[in-house]
């Protein structure tokens, strides 16, 4: 699409669920550390205190979310917007004018610029920010911003100022590879948007985009929507497990750690219960899918988004997926005897294997076996003693420092959300990272990494610096106590990281191909590639030191820690296999030839080798369904070229630059 969006870069490993003016003005007001006299480096010491000083003043002078002066009221949203607008008819008219030439594709990209930057700053807000006033201002800019950019898909006379310049093989030749690349990307946008069709049909396409936008943004909520039930329910003795409003429990996840096996049996047949809303909204997702793709000349849903990746199209994707459960299923099979064993060994007059058995056992396993108590390991990973872990790294493999920055009252939605600007050696100011890591009522339990402003070098010269947030969920620290990590939380943020080190060091000329805004598959190839530098010794001992006493953390309970990722790693991506297995036939030929439901049912059975839970769901959570759709399979496509990469460049020498 003209509007290439960020990437909300979501964790496989969690339960799956998910992404102004011209200028985002004053977004750097100069290079400073924070002045914290502790052990920690400043970018440590920035992260292991509460912040300084400026609380969201309610009242007085706003600088506006990210600098941008309009939006210190969610009225702003909408000034935004129209300005975009605005600037977008003017470039439309200029694109309409412009002899066909690199001119061309430097109109298209500021257009894209210009829409991308109201609605994917839009897009992080309607889901992150605490006041619902500015959520709904941005959901309404989500929608808007994308009703517009449908319909420059699909604006023939703009399809024709893109047209002549492709058409001239001497021109074309003419151009850098980079500038050509962006021309095709463009025109390849048009083509899957149905540009060829007729008036009638054209509209009919923009309609049915639309409508798809809706339903995602719909569907997307209901996945995180908790399940409440009345108290009388459930067994007394487990209710303490669990949230209360009045007479009612809620369960908002699957408390798939619990010891207790019947909260976690209660929470998976209460969380994943089917709701028929969420249901029909999926089903209208779905087939809304396929007529759009049918109607632009594809066989199915699946054939039009695969278009472009890595795989590039579902029968590669099938073929991967079901060579890779092959070689896994005889590991997968050890892996749950295993488990079945653990669970043999601790619930013995319940022994069968249920679906919400594994992440606990498995962990119980792991646990026994390496001694990895999480709680040993905790004290070595303050959130400060990681991000100086981070900033070591970065600096020896690419030659870049992370300074804490304090933000403008008004630039941030949050009084704990840290701002880091990214600088380079040689090249200066790279970009800024906002980090909201903390828990917070009301934000979604995901990790994931937005785009806020691409970069591009701009007609004058300046090249536009990338700005993006990073989303945790991180305990708080408290008066006495930094916040402190488990292994998984500091493998998240190192992933995460990867995210924003790719759009600060994706320096393209054109914003419409900087940083994550590539192929789906190959996006998670940095952020995988992460997790390894978070599992190597060589890495950890840079930074891993016990926040009262300084101690290192001794090598064998690192070693221990790798070994025991090991662990059902099998049974860990055979769902991973189902999953994308899953989104493949849900993409793939229409009309489906079963409900939603009973499809999950036998691909589960086939494809993971759990029992289905009867009036179960699971689908109805799967929010990767949206952002991911028909590509859910490139976290695995990604993890293995992620492998590659390792072995081939790091695995002698981590910090080889």
């Amino acid at each position: 699409m003209l509007c290439s969006r960020g990437l909300g870069g979501l964790r496989a490993r969690a339960a799956p669920l998910r992404p102004g003016r011209a200028g985002l003005g004053g977004l750097g007001a100069g290079i400073r550390a924070r002045g914290v006299s502790t052990s920690w480096s400043p970018v440590g010491a920035a992260f292991n205190v509460k912040p300084q000083g400026r609380r969201l003043d309610l009242f007085g002078e706003r600088r506006g979310l990210f600098g941008v002066p309009e939006l210190s009221s969610p009225e702003g949203f909408r000034i935004a917007q129209e300005n975009a607008l605005r600037k977008t008819d003017l470039l439309v008219e200029r694109a309409r004018c412009t002899p066909p030439g690199p001119q061309t594709v430097l109109i298209f990209d500021e257009l894209s610029d210009s829409l991308c930057r109201v609605a994917d700053l839009a897009d992080f807000v309607k889901i992150a920010h605490p006041e619902p006033a500015f959520r709904e201002a941005a959901e309404e800019a989500c929608r808007s911003i994308g009703t517009v950019v449908e319909k420059l898909n699909t604006n023939v006379e703009l399809y024709q100022s893109l047209q002549k310049l492709l058409a001239d093989e001497k021109l074309m030749d003419s151009l850098d590879p980079e500038t050509r690349r962006v021309a095709e990307l463009f025109m390849f946008d048009f083509e899957i948007s149905g540009i060829h069709l007729d008036k009638e049909k054209r509209k009919r396409a923009v309609d049915l985009n639309v409508k798809i936008l809706d339903l995602s943004s719909t569907f997307l909520m209901g996945t995180n929507f908790p399940t409440k039930i009345e108290k009388h329910l459930l067994p007394a003795h487990i209710h303490h497990n669990f949230v209360f409003t009045g007479d009612h429990v809620i369960i908002d996840g699957l408390h798939a750690e619990a010891p207790d096996p019947l909260v976690r049996e209660a929470a998976y047949k209460i969380f994943l219960y089917p709701n028929a809303d969420q249901l029909k909204c999926l089903e209208e997702l779905l087939s809304s899918r396929d007529l759009l793709a049918k109607l632009v000349g594809y066989s199915t849903y699946s054939h039009r988004a695969l278009q472009g990746t890595i795989a590039k199209n579902p029968e590669t994707v099938m073929e991967f997926l079901e060579k890779l459960s092959d070689k896994l299923s005889e590991r997968t099979i050890k892996d749950f005897e295993m488990i079945r064993g653990m669970k043999m060994k601790l619930n013995p007059q319940n022994s069968e294997l249920m679906p919400w058995d594994p992440p606990y056992y498995s962990g119980v396993i792991r646990a026994e076996r390496y001694n990895i108590e999480p709680s040993l390991y905790c004290p070595f990973f303050s959130l400060g003693a990681c991000m100086e872990g981070l900033n070591i790294l970065f600096n020896k493999l690419l030659g870049i420092s992370l300074y804490a920055e304090q933000p403008a009252k008004g630039e941030v939605w949050c009084e704990d959300v840290r701002k880091l600007a990214v600088v380079h050696e040689s090249e200066g100011l790279l970009g800024y990272v906002y980090c909201d890591f903390f828990q917070r009522a009301d934000k979604p339990h995901q990790d994931c990494h937005f785009t806020i402003r691409g970069g591009r070098l701009k007609e004058d010269g300046d090249y536009q610096l990338p700005v993006v947030v990073l989303m945790l969920n991180l305990p708080h620290s408290s008066r006495n106590l930094p916040t402190l990590l488990t292994p998984g939380m500091m493998e998240n943020l190192f992933h995460e990281m990867g995210h924003a080190m790719h759009s600060m060091l994706g320096r393209t000329r054109y914003q419409h191909v900087t940083g994550t805004r590539c192929p789906t598959d190959f996006a998670e190839v940095p952020s995988i590639l992460m997790e390894y530098f978070a599992n190597d010794y060589r890495v950890v001992n840079q930074f891993a030191r016990h926040y009262q006493t300084g101690q290192s953390l001794p090598k064998n309970m690192v070693s221990r820690l790798c070994e025991s990722k090991k662990v059902c790693a099998a049974a860990d991506m055979q769902l991973q296999v189902f999953y994308a297995t899953l989104d493949q036939i849900y993409h793939g030929k229409h009309p489906l030839r079963k409900s939603t439901t009973d499809i999950l049912k036998e691909t589960q059975e086939k494809f993971y080798g759990l029992p289905y839970v009867p009036n179960t769901a699971w689908q109805l959570r799967f929010s990767h369904l949206v952002g991911y759709g028909a590509k859910y399979y490139s976290y695995l496509m990604s993890r293995a070229v992620a492998s590659m990469v390792w072995k081939e460049c790091f695995l002698q020498d981590p910090f080889n630059r």
